[in-house]
């Protein structure tokens, strides 16, 4: 009897450690979408003529402050600037589905992400609509661009 129950907890123990690897194919799914979402609006966002760097970067901690910071951006940019309407409408599409999967996802409630450094020296600039807009704009690129490089983010809340 005793080692029917070793061998029981062996062979779970060899079963958890088997199936623990793979990622749901839901997470899989998502990652693939926001990923085409993401290179779609950098291509787009091809067609607008940038300065060479920024400084400092906005941090990526988890969806929750990714949407918090493309909705931010999104609403810096004015539209009456040519040619972002389209950028505009894909920004929103992608903070839409990366928001919609976390409340879905996300069973703890975090409080609402502090607004970063960069986003918080724009919002006091609006004054300045387009060099505002197009700083919002490189910065959702370069944001776009760290996130392509580390899609694992989207998967903490």
């Amino acid at each position: 009897m005793d080692y029917t129950l070793v061998l029981l907890f062996s062979l779970l123990q060899v079963l958890s450690v088997c199936t623990a690897a793979p990622l749901p194919v839901e997470v899989v799914k998502m990652k693939s979408k926001v990923k085409w979402m993401a290179e779609q609006l950098i291509i787009r966002m091809e067609d607008f003529q940038f300065p060479s760097s920024l400084t400092p970067t906005d941090d990526l901690d988890g969806a929750s402050s990714i949407v918090t910071v493309l909705e931010g951006y999104n609403s810096l940019i004015s539209d009456t600037f040519d040619g972002v309407s389209q950028v505009k409408s894909e920004i929103s599409s992608l903070t839409g589905y990366v928001d919609q999967w976390r409340r879905g996802h996300c069973s703890e409630q975090r409080p609402k992400p502090s607004v970063p450094g960069p986003l918080q020296n724009l919002l006091s600039r609006k004054e300045f609509v387009h060099t505002v807009t197009i700083e919002a704009l490189m910065r959702v690129k370069e944001l776009l661009n760290l996130l392509l490089k580390n899609l694992d983010h989207l998967e903490s809340c």
